[in-house]
């Protein structure tokens, strides 16, 4: 084993990805986006939450592998006036973003 291989071993290697997640039920009106954003950041995950006119939270979350499992998990918590039926989350590429978000905001 060569000293890359047994380092490659040693240090598992942090992967930034990213999820759009769509977040149905009650999650406008009741402080879901804003309990988002507190929660991505508490996780260091970057990206943004954002009302649709359908009603939904679009989120994307920006991060290593670890830290955007954890916060997709929550995601079906929210608020604690929030009552959510449904998330659904799909892979986005980093290369595909206009930009790459440094923090995490709501729009």
């Amino acid at each position: 084993m060569t000293l890359r291989e047994a380092n490659a071993l040693a240090i598992p290697q942090l992967m930034p990805i990213a999820k759009r997640c769509l977040i149905a039920g009650r999650v406008q009106g009741v402080f879901y986006r804003a309990t988002t954003r507190l929660k991505a950041l508490e996780l260091g995950v970057q990206g943004h939450a954002k009302n649709l006119p359908d009603g939904r939270v679009e989120v994307l979350a920006c991060g290593e592998t670890e830290q955007i499992e954890q916060f997709v998990q929550w995601l079906w918590q929210g608020s604690p006036a929030s009552h959510v039926t449904e998330v659904q989350v799909e892979d986005v590429a980093i290369a595909a973003l206009e930009s790459v978000p440094h923090t995490f905001s709501t729009r």
